[in-house]
Formats: C-alpha cells, structure tokens, sequence
C-alpha cells in the first residue's frame, strides 16, 4: 500500500504548529483546516502527482511562494506544507520515492553544513518529520542529499559527491546498495567544484531515460567536469541537450544559484522554470518548450530565493 500527503484543491490543509504560525499571515487569512499531513491512499490510478513545500518557504519568502502557489493552482496542481523542517531546501531532506512508490529516508549529515553553527542548526531531523508528517519510510545509513538524486525510467543520476560523503563505503558497494534502494541503474556524474552542495539537480536533469539537458558545455570548461560528463554521455549513450546558464557576481551572496535554468519544478504535465529578469531566461525558455513539447510551461521570478543558493526543484518535494 502506498501512502501520500493529505491533499489540497483550491485550499491549503495542513496542521501549522505554534512556532511557525508565528507573524505568518497568509495562514491567518486562509483560515487553514488542521488535519494530518499524510493519509492512508491506494486510489491514485493515473499517478497524480503531489507538491509539497517547507512551511519555511510561505515564512520567508511569502509573495514568491503565493506567485507558485498560484501557478500550482492555475493548473489544479494539489499542494501542501510539510510540517517540523528547519530549512526551506525540502527536497534534500526528506525521502526519495522510487518508481515503485516506496519512500527511501537517507541519512541527512551533509558535510557543507558542518563546521558553522547556524547551518548545523539549521539541520533538520528526519526521523522527526517522518514522525510528524506520518510518513513511513525505509531508513538507510547512507548519508546522501535528494538534491543529488534524479531518476527516470529504471535510472538514476548522481554526482560523485556520493562517494566523499560516505568514506567507509567501498564504491562498488555503494552503488550497488544504493541501486538495490532505489531500484534503478546507477549513473555517476562528476560534481562541479565551484558547487559547495555538489548536487546533480543543478548541472543535468532528465528529458526521458536516454535524453538528459543540462547547463551549457563551453569550449573553455573545467577538463574533469567536460571529459568527466562526456565518459557519462558515451558510456550509457545519452542525448544532450544544453540550455544557457551565466554565474551570478553578487559578493553579499557568494552561493547564489541564480543563473541555473535546468532546476526547475516537474509536476504531472507542468514545468516550472525560474527566469532571472535576464536577456538568458527567453533562449533557456524557447529550449524547454522545445525540448517539453507536450508539457505546459510556466516561468517564475525566483531570484529571492535563488541568492540563498537553491531554485524550484530544492524547494519542492514532489510525489506520488
């Protein structure tokens, strides 16, 4: 039996604790219903899928998060609020779904996050937002981000940052565990160095299971990464399709991701792209429509967010 979030149509339903209900008047006018987040549910024939995001995100970025709220309702996209998170990137947290529907919990310990005590801080606790949100998982020790896992038709896509986070794993066993778990075909990925997160969702995503787009190949790239992606594209006979990205100079935001077209929000038949307010975001747009021709597409101003270093996929948990 599978299981899912409570849904939302037209409204949000979710239980909003004391703490962040505070000074969120968004909740105080939608009158919100408290009901449990995930409910006991086999009736989902055509896979529908489902949005949830930190109740972080409404708190700190609120009209951003209204601006996709919107969008999510313009296309009767279901959406909800996930309860007891400490940090708005909910994709890296919380559990991957495989395509058989199971929910795998990894162990959230990443290195970027240690060694300065507000982002140690603002580690949040798996176990206690599966126990919050009622869901039920399968725990593993591997210590691995969502943020690093893509996955598409019996495949899946992960940078080699998987490797340095886990030093008493053997690779062979690594993969071969991690392939078990989320019962697909492994495919690793260099991670870019300039990335202190070393996730895949911001260099590559998938179009199908043999097509993957991701940030421009230059002529000037870094050798590791351009010979590194190439093994990738020969050895498992990939398509590629490039779509512009630039690097954001902003000295008060040295993580910034702004300037990353390629993570972007994939829901049901929806993308949502974010755009940047640059002369980059109409060539990165005529390339998803291009490349989603029978997807609806949807662009966002998500810069506010982005200069914390994280877009539309690391702020959104998506499931079935």
């Amino acid at each position: 039996m599978r299981i899912t979030f409570g849904l939302l149509i037209g409204f949000i339903v979710c239980f909003i604790s004391t703490e962040a209900a505070t000074g969120n008047e968004f909740y105080k006018k939608n009158n919100l219903i408290n009901e449990p987040m995930f409910e006991m549910k086999d009736n989902n024939p055509h896979n529908e899928q489902t949005v949830y995001l930190s109740e972080l995100l409404m708190d700190k970025y609120p009209e951003t998060c209204k601006n996709l709220i919107a969008i999510l309702e313009k296309h009767h996209v279901k959406y909800s609020f996930i309860k007891g998170t400490k940090d708005i990137w909910c994709r890296d947290y919380m559990p991957v779904q495989t395509e058989s529907g199971k929910f795998i919990q990894f162990r959230y310990e990443p290195s970027y996050l240690k060694g300065k005590k507000e982002w140690e801080d603002s580690r949040s606790d798996v176990k206690e937002i599966c126990r919050l949100n009622n869901i039920n998982a399968t725990f593993s020790d591997i210590n691995l981000d969502g943020g690093n896992v893509l996955i598409c038709d019996g495949r899946a896509i992960l940078s080699d940052r998987i490797f340095s986070e886990n030093p008493n794993y053997e690779k062979d066993s690594l993969i071969n565990e991690l392939s078990k778990l989320l019962e697909c075909e492994i495919i690793i990925i260099p991670a870019q160095k300039g990335d202190y997160t070393g996730h895949a969702d911001g260099m590559v995503r998938f179009v199908n299971r043999n097509t993957i787009i991701g940030n421009e190949r230059r002529p000037n790239e870094y050798k590791y990464m351009k010979e590194g992606l190439q093994k990738v594209i020969n050895d498992y006979n990939l398509e590629y399709i490039d779509i512009p990205f630039f690097e954001d100079k902003d000295r008060k935001h040295p993580d910034s991701a702004v300037g990353i077209y390629v993570n972007y929000l994939e829901v049901n038949d929806l993308i949502v792209m974010p755009i940047f307010n640059r002369d980059e975001d109409n060539q990165a747009l005529e390339i998803i429509k291009k490349t989603f021709p029978d997807r609806k597409i949807e662009t966002i101003d998500y810069s506010d967010v982005a200069k914390e270093g994280g877009l539309l996929n690391c702020t959104t948990w998506v499931v079935r």
